[in-house]
């Protein structure tokens, strides 16, 4: 008999994830409070560039997978896997409100010997201190009942060469039948898959990762700025240094890092530093770093072209990074934004995005003052632009 599994949340990190799961041979439902995106995909069109509509088609059509807006599915689900996101809130704290309702929901119907696993990216003790609580309030299981692991997704857009299948994970339990279970589950499609002691470590490591890369990605802007200002090209610098063979990791510039993870994580390992009386300034530094880089390539366009008041100024790629259309946390929405404080007027192209915050994205002319090259996807043919002067944050133009 085929193990059943409910995925809750199919966007960048549950989808994958679910088709991945199906094509391994499990029964796969994808639950998702999003009816448009659930129409969608019951319908084979994938909303994600990782997984084309041909390949989930394929799995809707051989019965593996499904998708569905009604949480009493999981009732027939071996094992549950909690996908769903951990924002920020208004005060810039952790929003566990996603994580929370689907333990409510699924937990009117969990039953003994079903493992449920949450991927979605956590304070440290999160899992054990407030995930578990919650089953134990909102079901009939007592606590020698529930099976809960812990195992953070590692999903990066668009990345040609890691993917879902060859991305090692880590997976931790809160004993060590939760931990077996998930490890046997993820070996079936995943070729690396790495134990850890307790949900904490692997809580932890997952802001550890993250944070690394938001205090590089800021030291790394820092560098080309002071290397803009003595007049040497950033990207020869970084190439000289990728030629020692060890303790170095090239990072290269930008409007600032943005998506899902590297600008939100950090703050998690941030707010839980505060709450133990732990130091956490290098972070909060990179945080801070991270969030100004917008506002200086403003003054760079003042710079270039004069006053901005009135001028023509074209931002070209509005999502996070190149070849995606995820707008989540984009740096361009700030860059916009102090463009127009000063008088600028602001219009964008992104075939990709196509739509974003009421507006549409419009065709690569010479009708502007300035373009801003802000996320270069592949498909971008400068040329169009003719004789406009390009600023571009990634310091190659």
């Amino acid at each position: 008999m085929k193990t059943r599994i409910s995925v809750i949340g199919q966007g960048y990190v549950g989808l994958p994830l679910a088709v991945a799961a199906a094509e391994a041979g499990f029964l796969v439902t994808g639950i998702d409070i999003d009816e448009t995106k659930v129409k969608s995909i019951q319908n084979g069109i994938s909303l994600i560039e990782d997984v084309s509509s041909e390949r989930l088609s394929k799995q809707i059509n051989l019965g593996r997978y499904t998708a569905s807006r009604d949480f009493s599915v999981v009732s027939d689900s071996n094992l549950i896997l909690i996908c769903v996101p951990t924002p920020l809130n208004l005060e810039q704290k952790p929003d566990l409100s996603y994580v929370l309702n689907s333990i409510c929901e699924i937990s009117k119907y969990l039953k003994q010997n079903t493992l449920v696993i949450l991927e979605s990216t956590v304070e440290p003790g999160t899992t054990r201190n407030i995930v578990l609580p919650a089953i134990l309030r909102e079901s009939n299981l007592n606590i020698d009942q529930v099976e809960l692991a812990f195992s953070p997704e590692r999903i990066d857009p668009s990345n040609k060469i890691w993917s879902l299948e060859n991305t090692p994970k880590i997976v931790s339990g809160i004993n060590d039948k939760s931990r077996k279970r998930a490890l046997e589950f993820y070996s079936k499609f995943i070729k690396t898959v790495i134990s850890c002691d307790s949900p904490e470590i692997a809580e932890t490591a997952k802001l550890l990762e993250n944070s690394f890369r938001l205090i590089n990605i800021s030291f790394i802007n820092e560098i080309s700025i002071f290397c803009d200002i003595l007049g040497i090209d950033i990207h020869k610098v970084i190439a000289a240094a990728k030629t020692k063979p060890y303790g170095f990791m090239a990072f290269f510039p930008s409007l600032g890092a943005g998506g899902h993870c590297i600008p939100v994580d950090p703050i998690y390992l941030v707010n839980k530093s505060h709450e133990i009386g732990a130091p956490s300034n290098l972070i909060e530094l990179a945080y801070k770093i991270n969030k100004e880089m917008p506002r200086y390539f403003v003054n760079k366009a003042e710079e270039k072209i004069g006053m901005l008041r009135g001028k023509k100024v074209l931002v070209v790629g509005v999502s996070y990074k190149p070849n995606v259309a995820d707008t989540r946390d984009t740096p361009v929405k700030h860059l916009i934004k102090e463009l127009e404080n000063k008088g600028a007027l602001v219009s964008w192209h992104d075939d990709l995005v196509k739509e974003w915050k009421g507006e549409k994205s419009v065709t690569l002319s010479n009708n502007y003052d300035l373009a801003i090259l802000a996320t270069p996807h592949a498909y971008i043919d400068l040329t169009k632009l003719g004789d406009v002067p390009i600023l571009n944050p990634r310091g190659s133009i």
